[in-house]
This record gives C-alpha cells, sequence and structure tokens, in this order.
C-alpha cells in the first residue's frame, strides 16, 4: 500500500557524558529501551537546547544494570512540548526512545 505515513519513529541515544539533544520539537515518547550495562542512567528534560536542560524540566530519571531497561508508557505518552534533551551515563551503553509526533 502507497500513500500511508505514520507519525511514530524511534530514536537512538548513544551514551555521552553531558545533555545533548536527541529532538527538536513536539513529541511524545510512547516506549523506552535500553541495553544493559552496568550503572546506567538515563534522564530526560523537556528543554529545546542542550545547555536549557535544568532541574525544573527534568521530566523522567531511569536506572538500571545489565538487566536492562523496557518501559512502555500507558496512554499518550510522555509529552515533551519543547524538544528531547538527554544525558545518558553509562559505558557503552544505548537507548532507543519510540516517540509520535515526529
Amino acid at each position: 500500500m502507497s500513500g500511508y505515513t505514520s507519525d511514530q519513529t524511534t530514536l537512538l541515544l548513544g551514551t555521552v557524558g553531558s545533555d545533548t539533544l536527541g529532538r527538536l520539537g513536539r513529541a511524545r515518547v510512547t516506549s523506552i529501551q535500553g541495553k544493559g550495562i552496568a550503572n546506567a542512567v538515563l534522564k530526560l528534560h523537556n528543554a529545546a537546547t542542550s545547555g536549557a536542560a535544568a532541574a525544573g524540566n527534568l521530566v523522567a530519571t531511569y536506572n538500571f544494570g545489565t538487566e536492562g531497561l523496557e518501559v512502555y508508557v500507558p496512554g499518550s505518552g510522555i509529552l515533551f512540548d519543547t524538544g528531547i534533551v538527554y544525558n545518558l551515563a553509562g559505558a557503552g551503553g544505548s537507548v532507543t526512545l519510540t516517540i509520535t509526533g515526529a
């Protein structure tokens, strides 16, 4: 079938040591999957630039280890109305976010 489009997509987030802009603009996170790495911490901010990430716009924090991370957000998902800024700490890890509104 042709002519069909979807507003659902994924973002692959790599391990970084600082706040990083993952997506600019409005989006809803509907699931989060993390590769199992020791002592991982994922922080998600609702911000338009990496420099704007602060405690006041921190939306979610996930701590996980070698068991990995699987979060399926019920309902409409977690709303980020300006952008998704993330910080993923842990050696060699990655996280995949499923988003709508792309």
